[in-house]
Protein backbone atom coordinates (compact mmCIF):
# COMPACT_ATOMS: atom_id res chain seq x y z
CA UNK A 1 0.00 0.00 0.00
CA UNK A 2 2.91 2.36 0.70
CA UNK A 3 3.86 2.09 -2.98
CA UNK A 4 0.94 4.40 -3.74
CA UNK A 5 2.89 7.35 -2.31
CA UNK A 6 5.48 6.95 -5.09
CA UNK A 7 2.99 8.24 -7.66
CA UNK A 8 1.99 11.89 -7.62
CA UNK A 9 -1.43 11.40 -9.21
CA UNK A 10 -2.34 8.63 -6.75
CA UNK A 11 -1.22 10.72 -3.78
CA UNK A 12 -3.32 13.65 -5.00
CA UNK A 13 -6.30 11.35 -5.53
CA UNK A 14 -5.87 9.89 -2.05
CA UNK A 15 -5.69 13.29 -0.32
CA UNK A 16 -8.61 14.80 -2.21
CA UNK A 17 -10.68 11.63 -1.94
CA UNK A 18 -10.24 11.33 1.82
CA UNK A 19 -11.19 14.98 2.33
CA UNK A 20 -14.24 14.63 0.08
CA UNK A 21 -15.25 11.37 1.77
CA UNK A 22 -15.07 13.04 5.18
CA UNK A 23 -17.07 16.09 4.07
CA UNK A 24 -19.69 14.00 2.27
CA UNK A 25 -20.14 11.71 5.28
CA UNK A 26 -20.61 14.63 7.69
CA UNK A 27 -23.22 16.28 5.48
CA UNK A 28 -24.80 13.00 4.42
CA UNK A 29 -26.25 12.24 7.84
CA UNK A 30 -28.24 15.47 7.86
CA UNK A 31 -29.29 15.14 4.21
CA UNK A 32 -30.48 11.54 4.64
CA UNK A 33 -32.45 12.34 7.79
CA UNK A 34 -34.06 15.34 6.07
CA UNK A 35 -34.98 13.08 3.12
CA UNK A 36 -33.00 15.35 0.81
CA UNK A 37 -30.13 13.00 0.06
CA UNK A 38 -30.68 13.08 -3.69
CA UNK A 39 -29.61 16.72 -3.76
CA UNK A 40 -26.10 15.31 -4.20
CA UNK A 41 -27.16 13.53 -7.37
CA UNK A 42 -28.87 16.64 -8.72
CA UNK A 43 -25.95 18.96 -7.97
CA UNK A 44 -23.44 16.50 -9.43
CA UNK A 45 -25.33 16.57 -12.74
CA UNK A 46 -25.26 20.36 -12.66
CA UNK A 47 -21.53 20.13 -11.97
CA UNK A 48 -21.17 17.81 -14.95
CA UNK A 49 -22.76 20.41 -17.20
CA UNK A 50 -20.53 23.14 -15.77
CA UNK A 51 -17.39 21.00 -16.22
CA UNK A 52 -18.33 20.28 -19.81
CA UNK A 53 -18.84 23.96 -20.64
CA UNK A 54 -15.61 24.94 -18.84
CA UNK A 55 -13.69 22.32 -20.81
CA UNK A 56 -15.19 23.52 -24.09
CA UNK A 57 -14.15 27.11 -23.29
CA UNK A 58 -10.68 26.06 -22.02
CA UNK A 59 -11.43 27.40 -18.54
CA UNK A 60 -10.40 25.98 -15.16
CA UNK A 61 -13.03 23.27 -14.44
CA UNK A 62 -13.32 23.66 -10.65
CA UNK A 63 -13.25 27.45 -10.70
CA UNK A 64 -16.20 27.46 -13.11
CA UNK A 65 -18.13 24.60 -11.52
CA UNK A 66 -18.06 25.79 -7.90
CA UNK A 67 -20.09 29.02 -8.38
CA UNK A 68 -22.47 27.33 -10.85
CA UNK A 69 -23.26 24.46 -8.47
CA UNK A 70 -23.64 26.84 -5.51
CA UNK A 71 -26.18 28.86 -7.49
CA UNK A 72 -27.97 25.63 -8.41
CA UNK A 73 -28.16 24.67 -4.72
CA UNK A 74 -29.78 28.01 -3.89
CA UNK A 75 -32.24 27.57 -6.77
CA UNK A 76 -33.20 24.11 -5.50
CA UNK A 77 -33.81 25.45 -2.01
CA UNK A 78 -35.87 28.35 -3.34
CA UNK A 79 -38.01 26.13 -5.56
CA UNK A 80 -38.59 23.61 -2.77
CA UNK A 81 -39.44 26.25 -0.17
CA UNK A 82 -42.00 27.88 -2.45
CA UNK A 83 -43.94 24.62 -2.45
CA UNK A 84 -44.96 24.87 -6.10
CA UNK A 85 -42.54 22.10 -7.07
CA UNK A 86 -41.58 19.38 -4.59
CA UNK A 87 -37.92 18.84 -3.71
CA UNK A 88 -37.48 15.59 -5.62
CA UNK A 89 -39.20 16.99 -8.71
CA UNK A 90 -37.04 20.12 -8.60
CA UNK A 91 -33.89 17.99 -8.37
CA UNK A 92 -35.01 15.83 -11.32
CA UNK A 93 -35.86 18.91 -13.39
CA UNK A 94 -32.56 20.66 -12.81
CA UNK A 95 -30.30 17.59 -12.95
CA UNK A 96 -31.72 16.12 -16.16
CA UNK A 97 -31.49 19.50 -17.90
CA UNK A 98 -27.87 20.03 -16.82
CA UNK A 99 -26.92 16.45 -17.76
CA UNK A 100 -28.41 16.86 -21.23
CA UNK A 101 -26.62 20.18 -21.80
CA UNK A 102 -23.31 18.72 -20.62
CA UNK A 103 -23.67 15.66 -22.86
CA UNK A 104 -24.38 17.82 -25.90
CA UNK A 105 -21.41 20.11 -25.21
CA UNK A 106 -19.00 17.19 -24.70
CA UNK A 107 -20.26 15.36 -27.79
CA UNK A 108 -19.40 18.39 -29.87
CA UNK A 109 -16.01 19.18 -28.34
CA UNK A 110 -14.47 16.11 -26.69
CA UNK A 111 -13.96 12.40 -27.13
CA UNK A 112 -15.92 9.52 -25.59
CA UNK A 113 -13.00 8.93 -23.21
CA UNK A 114 -13.45 12.41 -21.78
CA UNK A 115 -17.17 11.71 -21.40
CA UNK A 116 -16.36 8.60 -19.34
CA UNK A 117 -14.02 10.53 -17.06
CA UNK A 118 -16.70 13.14 -16.43
CA UNK A 119 -19.41 10.54 -15.81
CA UNK A 120 -17.42 8.01 -13.75
CA UNK A 121 -14.42 10.01 -12.54
CA UNK A 122 -10.70 9.55 -13.00
CA UNK A 123 -7.83 9.53 -10.51
CA UNK A 124 -5.67 11.02 -13.27
CA UNK A 125 -7.85 14.14 -13.44
CA UNK A 126 -6.56 15.86 -10.28
CA UNK A 127 -3.93 18.51 -11.03
CA UNK A 128 -1.87 20.37 -8.44
CA UNK A 129 -4.15 23.40 -8.81
CA UNK A 130 -7.19 21.16 -8.29
CA UNK A 131 -5.50 19.69 -5.22
CA UNK A 132 -4.94 23.11 -3.66
CA UNK A 133 -8.48 24.29 -4.39
CA UNK A 134 -9.92 21.00 -3.14
CA UNK A 135 -8.04 21.27 0.15
CA UNK A 136 -9.28 24.84 0.66
CA UNK A 137 -12.91 23.90 -0.08
CA UNK A 138 -12.76 20.80 2.13
CA UNK A 139 -11.31 22.76 5.05
CA UNK A 140 -14.12 25.33 4.67
CA UNK A 141 -16.74 22.56 4.74
CA UNK A 142 -15.27 20.82 7.81
CA UNK A 143 -14.76 24.06 9.79
CA UNK A 144 -18.27 25.35 9.04
CA UNK A 145 -19.84 22.01 9.89
CA UNK A 146 -18.07 21.96 13.26
CA UNK A 147 -18.95 25.59 14.00
CA UNK A 148 -22.64 25.15 13.17
CA UNK A 149 -22.97 21.54 14.36
CA UNK A 150 -25.63 22.28 17.02
CA UNK A 151 -27.75 24.34 14.63
CA UNK A 152 -27.46 21.73 11.88
CA UNK A 153 -28.51 19.09 14.41
CA UNK A 154 -31.53 21.20 15.40
CA UNK A 155 -32.83 21.85 11.86
CA UNK A 156 -32.22 18.24 10.90
CA UNK A 157 -34.47 16.68 13.52
CA UNK A 158 -37.22 19.26 14.01
CA UNK A 159 -37.20 22.28 11.75
CA UNK A 160 -40.51 23.66 13.03
CA UNK A 161 -39.39 23.47 16.66
CA UNK A 162 -36.11 25.11 15.69
CA UNK A 163 -37.99 28.03 14.17
CA UNK A 164 -40.11 28.34 17.30
CA UNK A 165 -36.98 28.56 19.46
CA UNK A 166 -35.46 31.30 17.33
CA UNK A 167 -33.16 29.25 15.12
CA UNK A 168 -33.07 30.64 11.58
CA UNK A 169 -33.65 27.32 9.87
CA UNK A 170 -33.56 28.86 6.40
CA UNK A 171 -30.04 30.15 7.01
CA UNK A 172 -28.76 26.78 8.20
CA UNK A 173 -30.50 24.88 5.40
CA UNK A 174 -28.71 27.24 3.05
CA UNK A 175 -25.40 26.51 4.78
CA UNK A 176 -26.00 22.76 4.38
CA UNK A 177 -26.78 23.25 0.68
CA UNK A 178 -23.69 25.45 0.23
CA UNK A 179 -21.39 22.92 1.90
CA UNK A 180 -22.94 20.09 -0.11
CA UNK A 181 -22.35 22.00 -3.34
CA UNK A 182 -18.66 22.51 -2.51
CA UNK A 183 -18.25 18.83 -1.62
CA UNK A 184 -19.96 17.63 -4.78
CA UNK A 185 -17.85 19.77 -7.11
CA UNK A 186 -14.57 18.77 -5.46
CA UNK A 187 -15.47 15.06 -5.45
CA UNK A 188 -16.71 14.89 -9.02
CA UNK A 189 -13.20 14.88 -10.45
CA UNK A 190 -12.53 11.51 -8.81
CA UNK A 191 -15.98 9.91 -8.46
CA UNK A 192 -17.74 11.31 -11.53
CA UNK A 193 -21.22 12.77 -11.91
CA UNK A 194 -23.01 9.42 -11.62
CA UNK A 195 -21.25 8.11 -8.50
CA UNK A 196 -20.46 11.10 -6.27
CA UNK A 197 -23.85 11.01 -4.52
CA UNK A 198 -22.97 7.54 -3.18
CA UNK A 199 -20.44 9.19 -0.84
CA UNK A 200 -23.29 11.14 0.73
CA UNK A 201 -25.83 8.32 1.00
CA UNK A 202 -23.88 5.13 1.76
CA UNK A 203 -21.91 6.08 4.91
CA UNK A 204 -24.94 7.57 6.65
CA UNK A 205 -27.17 4.57 5.90
CA UNK A 206 -24.37 2.19 6.87
CA UNK A 207 -23.86 3.82 10.28
CA UNK A 208 -27.60 3.88 10.95
CA UNK A 209 -27.65 0.07 10.76
CA UNK A 210 -25.85 0.00 14.14
CA UNK A 211 -25.95 3.43 15.80
CA UNK A 212 -28.90 5.64 16.72
CA UNK A 213 -27.68 9.00 18.07
CA UNK A 214 -26.84 11.82 15.67
CA UNK A 215 -23.33 12.24 17.05
CA UNK A 216 -22.42 8.53 16.92
CA UNK A 217 -23.88 8.15 13.43
CA UNK A 218 -21.92 11.19 12.23
CA UNK A 219 -18.62 9.96 13.67
CA UNK A 220 -19.14 6.42 12.38
CA UNK A 221 -20.11 7.75 8.93
CA UNK A 222 -16.88 9.73 8.72
CA UNK A 223 -14.80 6.67 9.64
CA UNK A 224 -16.71 4.32 7.32
CA UNK A 225 -16.45 6.77 4.41
CA UNK A 226 -12.69 7.26 4.75
CA UNK A 227 -12.00 3.53 5.22
CA UNK A 228 -14.16 2.67 2.20
CA UNK A 229 -12.30 5.19 0.07
CA UNK A 230 -8.91 3.76 1.06
CA UNK A 231 -10.16 0.25 0.27
CA UNK A 232 -11.50 1.45 -3.09
CA UNK A 233 -8.20 3.09 -4.03
CA UNK A 234 -6.33 -0.07 -2.99
CA UNK A 235 -8.62 -2.15 -5.22
CA UNK A 236 -7.97 0.23 -8.11
CA UNK A 237 -4.21 0.08 -7.56
CA UNK A 238 -3.88 -3.71 -7.31
CA UNK A 239 -6.59 -4.79 -9.78
CA UNK A 240 -6.30 -4.16 -13.50
CA UNK A 241 -8.78 -1.82 -15.18
CA UNK A 242 -10.89 -1.22 -12.06
CA UNK A 243 -12.22 2.38 -12.12
CA UNK A 244 -11.60 4.24 -8.87
CA UNK A 245 -15.11 5.63 -8.43
CA UNK A 246 -16.78 2.28 -8.95
CA UNK A 247 -14.31 0.55 -6.62
CA UNK A 248 -15.07 3.07 -3.85
CA UNK A 249 -18.82 2.51 -4.28
CA UNK A 250 -18.36 -1.27 -4.11
CA UNK A 251 -16.28 -0.84 -0.94
CA UNK A 252 -19.10 1.26 0.53
CA UNK A 253 -21.60 -1.42 -0.45
CA UNK A 254 -19.49 -4.04 1.32
CA UNK A 255 -19.40 -1.91 4.48
CA UNK A 256 -23.17 -1.45 4.29
CA UNK A 257 -23.73 -5.21 4.12
CA UNK A 258 -21.33 -5.83 7.03
CA UNK A 259 -23.00 -3.20 9.22
CA UNK A 260 -26.46 -4.49 8.25
CA UNK A 261 -25.48 -7.97 9.44
CA UNK A 262 -23.89 -6.55 12.60
CA UNK A 263 -27.00 -4.50 13.34
CA UNK A 264 -29.21 -7.56 12.85
CA UNK A 265 -27.08 -9.63 15.23
CA UNK A 266 -27.10 -6.88 17.88
CA UNK A 267 -30.89 -6.58 17.70
CA UNK A 268 -31.29 -10.34 17.99
CA UNK A 269 -29.01 -10.34 21.03
CA UNK A 270 -31.04 -7.62 22.74
CA UNK A 271 -34.33 -9.48 22.27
Amino acid sequence: MLEIFQYGFLLRALVVGLLVSLCAALLGVSLVLKRFSMIGDGLSHVGFGALAIASALNLAPLQVSIPVVIVAAFILLRISSDGKIKGDAAIALLSSSALAIGAIVISQTNSATDMNSYMFGSIMAISNDDLALSIICSVIVIVMFVLFYNKIFAVTFDENFSKATGVKSGVYNTIIALLTALTIVVGMRIMGALLISSLIIFPALTSMRVFRSFRSVTICSAVVSCVSYIIGIAITYYADNFPAGASVVVANLGMFLIFSLLGFLLRKKQQ
